[in-house]
């Protein structure tokens, strides 16, 4: 697991190698009572899931749905220096 600090609007970039032009950009929106907001700027075709909803997607199912996937409607979060 790489760990990380950020303080609030810095973010951090998930990248591909090799060919894989996709990111994903993780910036921190708010610190705030022990809470941290995270905004997640993505392709539209790249689903980001909090976990326990990605576990309840792939459970028991071999291949993901992508009409599940859509649990919750994607909101793109504009990148923030």
């Amino acid at each position: 697991m790489l760990v990380l600090s950020r303080k609030n609007r810095e973010s951090v970039v998930v990248n591909g190698t090799n060919g894989f032009d996709r990111k994903i950009i993780v910036t921190v929106l708010e610190i705030k009572g022990g809470k941290v907001r995270l905004g997640f700027d993505a392709d539209a075709d790249v689903p980001v899931h909090r976990l326990e909803v990605w576990e309840r997607i792939h459970a028991g199912s071999p291949t993901p749905n992508p009409k599940q996937s859509a649990e919750l409607p994607k909101q793109r979060v504009p990148y923030c220096n």
